[in-house]
């Protein structure tokens, strides 16, 4: 009796420790860090019972510029986590959307990584882990851009609290994160969802945009012609654009729309590196195109955003 009581206490020891498991998401921010659901009673169409979270990294995945990287899946809780300099001074602030295709996304690589640069610079930085998969590019659907005028919402509501200037309020994104805060600057004007509360009285559009490695912003089926859905006007915000020519993603998604910026008469700045592929984040290599936070810095001091030196 005594041994089947010890046999008993150790399967249901095992069988918690495994529902435990399960029920841990797969990252979560470091401790010490604001962090807020973006929709209060679940996102817009979320079904009752989602897949849970996974990092869906596989050992054999490659490596960016030998490290590997968390690559995050089944999003379906969509959140803002905010990375505050030290101090209390008022600061301009970065709405960061990691890339992925939207399909998953590279959480460190093109996430935190990217808030530890703009804390250096002193710059706040909220990271938005929003919806995958198949959550865009819009109109195809229309969930990640939800997700990303909620955000930026939120963030002008709470300006005053995190020391954020609401007039200095930018977004970051790589890749499908790129198209993103693309799409966010050129449909801000009215939000894709019922508004839910004083957040949503708040204007979703971007101060300035950095648009790195883009995709869909060229049609490739249509011999680069502009994307159709992705239409810049004069409210369009400033946008600093990075690509590689060698991009497997295709160039032109940075060069197709650096002209539609030129055309409606928005500031723009370029950068088109010889080498470089896609994907490589903040991580510095012997390739110039890892620079390009450098070029980013000085940009930001050029549009005001921070002061001139």
């Amino acid at each position: 009796m005594k041994r089947f009581a010890l046999i008993l206490c150790g399967v249901i020891a095992v069988a918690y420790t495994v529902c435990s498991d399960a029920q841990k998401p797969a990252w979560q921010p470091a401790q010490g860090h604001i962090t807020l659901p973006l929709w209060r009673s679940g996102a817009p169409g979320t079904s009752a019972n989602p897949p849970a979270e996974v990092d869906t990294t596989k050992a054999t995945d490659k490596l960016i510029a030998g490290r590997p990287l968390v690559r995050l899946g089944n999003v379906s809780n969509p959140t803002l986590t905010v990375y505050a300099p030290k101090g209390t001074a008022t600061r301009p602030a970065v709405v960061v959307f990691p890339g992925g295709g939207y399909q998953i996304l590279a959480i460190d690589l093109e996430g935190t990584e990217v808030c530890d640069w703009l804390n250096s610079i002193n710059v706040t930085c909220v990271l938005v882990k929003y919806r995958v998969p198949n959550t865009g590019p819009y109109p195809k659907s229309a969930a990640a851009l939800q997700d990303a005028q909620r955000a930026l919402g939120i963030v002008r509501q709470h300006a005053a609290k995190w020391n954020i200037d609401p007039n200095r309020v930018g977004v970051l994104g790589f890749s499908a994160g790129a198209h993103l805060a693309a799409a966010l600057s050129t449909h801000f004007d009215k939000r894709l969802y019922d508004p839910i509360d004083a957040a949503d009285q708040f204007s979703c559009r971007p101060d300035f945009a950095f648009i790195i490695y883009p995709g869909y912003l060229a049609n490739d089926a249509q011999h680069m012609a502009a994307n159709a859905d992705i239409n810049p006007t004069d409210k369009t915000p400033p946008s600093f654009i990075v690509q590689a020519e060698n991009d497997p993603v295709h160039v032109e998604n940075a060069t197709v729309y650096f002209l539609q910026l030129k055309a409606a008469g928005v500031p723009a700045e370029l950068h088109i590196y010889a080498e470089g592929g896609h994907g490589y984040g903040l991580r510095r290599t012997a390739l110039p195109v890892t620079t390009w936070p450098d070029a980013a810095r000085i940009w930001l001091h050029t549009i005001k955003v921070l002061p001139e030196k």
